[in-house]
């Protein structure tokens, strides 16, 4: 299952190759692996890679950071020793990371769209961060979105990290899932995961192999960047397969679709007596406020046949989101999808 010789391998490998090439290309950044298990997986190696760097021994994530995410990244980095603050929940509070540095901190989470959906350019994050010798980390847990906003390279991101599905995996009970793993060229052998690189055989032709697998836990336990050793090689593959036939253009077209379907909604939801959109800056999830509990809301629309969304209560319990809901519209989302929604939810208000 693992590509370890290269010379009956070579699918398998160029595969990973243009996986990391994709990827790199993507967010904007220097250098990618050839994936994690997941987003969240991504994430937390991304707090501990950054302590890595700069010597450093605290994390701090923001408020709009998904909860699966920030919950592995503290699993991770409290069995390390390693101090993590999270700010409290916020639909729009990405740029409070930068009242949060200190020389203590190695690294600063922040994530666009976050867990609400507001999009924020973290530009002003990173740079707060760089001022006290500290790394920015971008997540992000809809690749689509890569298609039309600023990509992390261009918001001075050191790390960026994310989840792939929506590019070519469907969902099944939970999973499968294909975290993306990306950070500046010169941090590349504190990256953890697989990496491929290009060579040439023996008879000079172009070939593929795994390359700097000292950083891997089966070479040097102890010295090695991660205990995960391996990589979601399926999902990648679709997702490279599905990348190659969307292209630049494609996924442009796409994200626009997108935008445009959450566009839509919003106005179809704010024309609905009892709700109010929580956000101005979004991508394909939007948050809104209801004027009765979101779990009454979401049991009634669903008597109506009608998926309603995710009350944010259900992510952050006990933090004042009784009454939110974070529901997506993506290019699968007709006019009259959308309608019928506003429709339902203006018959359960």
């Amino acid at each position: 299952y693992t590509p370890y010789q290269p010379e009956i391998a070579q699918g398998t490998l160029q595969t990973m190759f243009e996986f990391q090439t994709q990827v790199a290309a993507l967010t904007g950044m220097g250098v990618a692996n050839a994936s994690m298990y997941d987003g969240s997986t991504a994430c937390a190696e991304a707090a501990v890679m950054a302590c890595r760097v700069t010597k450093r021994n605290t994390v701090v994530m923001s408020g709009g950071l998904h909860p699966h995410y920030a919950d592995t990244t503290r699993t991770l980095c409290e069995a390390a020793g390693i101090k993590v603050i999270q700010l409290p929940p916020a639909v729009d509070g990405e740029l409070e990371l930068s009242k949060n540095i200190d020389e203590s901190v190695a690294c600063v989470i922040g994530q666009t769209p976050n867990v609400f959906g507001t999009l924020t350019d973290l530009t002003p994050v990173g740079d707060a961060a760089h001022a006290k010798g500290a790394l920015l980390v971008t997540v992000f847990t809809e690749v689509v979105s890569l298609g039309l906003v600023k990509s992390p390279g261009e918001m001075g991101a050191d790390i960026a990290v994310g989840e792939g599905q929506s590019i070519g995996v469907p969902l099944g009970f939970g999973g499968p899932y294909v975290g993306l793993f990306t950070c500046k060229s010169k941090f590349m052998r504190q990256m953890p995961g697989r990496l491929c690189g290009e060579t040439v055989d023996a008879d000079g032709k172009r070939g593929f192999v795994l390359t700097l697998s000292t950083r891997e836990q089966h070479i040097r336990r102890d010295k090695a960047t991660s205990n995960i050793c391996t990589n979601s090689g399926l999902c990648m593959l679709a997702f490279t397969a599905h990348m190659t036939l969307l292209g630049d253009k494609g996924l442009t077209q796409l994200a626009t679709l997108n935008h445009e379907a959450a566009c839509d909604l919003a106005d179809a939801l704010a024309a609905v007596k009892g709700v109010k959109v929580l956000n101005d800056r979004y991508f394909n999830e939007i948050a809104f406020e209801t004027s009765k509990p979101a779990d009454e809301v979401l049991a009634a629309l669903e008597k109506q046949d009608v998926i309603g969304g995710v009350r944010a209560s259900r992510l952050f319990p006990g933090a004042g989101f009784d009454n939110v809901i974070v529901a997506a519209a993506t290019e699968c989302a007709t006019p009259e999808d959308i309608k019928a929604y506003a429709a339902a939810l203006a018959k359960v208000l």
